[in-house]
């Protein structure tokens, strides 16, 4: 069973990345209603790896950036455990989280997981990356709110493959 052609390529540029332990506490926190942290951060981040790839644009930045764009680790319904307000305050935690994982995290990375809430938090997307991240955070969280994903094959193989489903 495959997704696309490209996804191959896709897992193999984050296997580091989905092995590790930050990456996986991420599957313990609900995102959008039966949406995981994790599943939300995948499906971004092949979408955002797509539209790098239409355009032309580091694929392999675009998937980093999409799955680290919430690496907040924290649950988001406990207001103790962020100070402010969760829809704002999440990309600055994840992206301090992202360069504790990955030392070597682009400039364009770290701006893509920040301003993936623009605009409505103050942070402006100045690259590419952080456009294809943003457009697929948009993508992403509006089919995960309207529960589109059930009539969405390409998600649902994308879970299956790393073992969601």
């Amino acid at each position: 069973m495959w997704i696309s052609p490209h996804a191959e390529e896709f897992f193999r540029c984050l296997s580091p990345l989905l092995s590790s332990k930050e990456v996986n506490a991420m599957r313990q926190w609900r995102h959008h209603f039966s949406v995981t942290c994790y599943e939300h951060s995948l499906f971004v981040a092949y979408m955002a790896y797509r539209i790098a790839q239409f355009f032309g644009w580091d694929c392999q930045e675009a998937a980093r950036a999409g799955l680290l764009h919430d690496l907040y680790l924290y649950d988001p319904a406990d207001a103790s455990a962020h100070p402010g307000n969760q829809c704002l305050d999440h990309p600055v935690f994840a992206l301090r989280n992202a360069q504790a994982l990955c030392p070597d995290l682009t400039d364009r990375e770290a701006n893509a997981i920040v301003s993936h809430m623009f605009p409505l938090a103050v942070h402006l997307p100045r690259s590419s990356i952080a456009i294809a991240v943003n457009l697929a955070d948009k993508l992403c969280a509006t089919i995960e709110v309207a529960q589109l994903y059930r009539v969405i094959p390409l998600r649902r193989r994308l879970m299956q493959r790393v073992g969601c489903c």
